[in-house]
């Protein structure tokens, strides 16, 4: 695997590196061991969730898991292609309230570790998107945090105009520093 830092502080991109032949590629995707090697922090696979996105599009967004429960979270689209953003919402870091995106695909299996108390979210670049997240936390409702995914606090842009989000992710309030 091939790390490589974003301007977000703690935000990795991921690249694989597949070993290839006639019938495709195998590769590996997440390695405890190799994580460490690259001082990459992430505490391992505890919960695994897909999203499927129907339309080209589709918003989902932006998100993130308080305290105590912090989230990390290892997302690669298994389908598709999508742009994923991630801002940086810890109030000690130098990043804070930052935002970074970048397209991710399917057919290079890239990926984004998305530290904890930073919102994530993606709208898809194709019809029949599918989102892989490994988080490193149990999922707790009660915890469950989100921003709107055109918050002026960000200035967020994105490469297509939202035509599907759910109207809780329409209606998040503005962020308060």
């Amino acid at each position: 695997m091939k790390f490589e830092a974003t301007p977000i502080a703690e935000l990795w991109r991921i690249e694989i590196e597949p070993h290839a032949d006639a019938r495709g590629f195998f590769a590996r995707t997440y390695c405890i061991d190799e994580f460490a090697r690259a001082g990459v922090r992430f505490g391992g696979i505890r919960q695994s969730s897909l999203s499927f996105n129907r339309s080209r599009g589709t918003l989902r967004g932006l998100h993130w898991q308080a305290a105590p429960k912090l989230e990390g979270k290892l997302v690669r689209p298994a389908r598709g292609r999508i742009f994923d953003v991630i801002v940086d919402l810890r109030a000690d870091s130098p990043t804070f309230c930052r935002w970074f995106g970048a397209e991710l695909r399917a057919d290079r299996a890239d990926a984004f570790l998305v530290p904890p108390l930073c919102a994530h979210g993606f709208v898809t670049l194709e019809d029949d998107s599918v989102v892989d997240y490994a988080m490193d936390a149990d999922f707790d409702a009660e915890l469950a945090r989100g921003v709107r995914w055109d918050d002026p606090a960000f200035g967020i842009v994105w490469p297509i105009e939202p035509g599907v989000i759910s109207d809780r992710d329409r209606t998040y309030p503005d962020f308060r520093r």
